[in-house]
């Protein structure tokens, strides 16, 4: 959406800051759209790719114009917040994550974008994203999906933490790089 297994000593916490959401609200949401609509879930997923050498990915969105941002998604009904990573890295980049996808065990709670609730069930106004990581040896050749995204760049820590858009994304660029650096990641 413009829209989280190494559980090492180094993997962050779970960050509740506004409060949690928990299944049962999140199934109380989807079941209260109309038959028929579709809604999005008010959960999604932030997916860091990066290099072993310290490389990180942006995308810059088709809408809104200028959103840098990296892999993001919501989760489907029913889907976990893995499957959904696996899949949006997937549908945004075409690599495939397999079992090196890693789970960060951090969740962020966010205000929902005004201009966006209309995708969400009537009074959700708050989104719960969790954090993973993929680690790359190298660069990749990514293969963009033109509807979401229009450019890709690999930058190092700093300038993709100044470039990405959103708080919690640059909040994961710098945990992310933090772990690097003290042998957590």
């Amino acid at each position: 959406m413009v829209d989280g297994q190494d559980g090492g000593a180094g993997a962050p916490s779970i960050s509740e800051p506004l409060g949690s959401i928990g299944t049962e609200d999140d199934d109380l949401t989807e079941r209260a759209c109309m038959p028929g609509e579709t809604r999005k879930r008010p959960q999604s997923v932030l997916v860091v790719i990066c290099t072993r050498g310290g490389e990180f990915l942006l995308m810059r969105r088709t809408r809104p114009a200028d959103f840098w941002q990296s892999v993001t998604g919501s989760l489907s009904p029913g889907e976990t917040p893995r499957h959904a990573a696996a899949r949006e890295v997937y549908e945004e980049t075409g690599l495939l994550a397999g079992g090196a996808l890693i789970d960060l065990r951090h969740s962020t709670l966010f205000p929902i974008i005004r201009a966006w609730r209309k995708r969400y069930a009537p009074n959700v106004c708050f989104n719960r994203e969790y954090w993973f990581a993929l680690v790359l040896e190298t660069r990749r050749l990514i293969r963009l999906n033109p509807r979401e995204h229009s450019e890709y760049r690999w930058l190092r820590a700093g300038p993709a933490h100044d470039l990405a858009t959103s708080w919690t994304n640059r909040d994961a660029i710098r945990t992310l790089a933090g772990m690097a650096r003290s042998g957590g990641g």
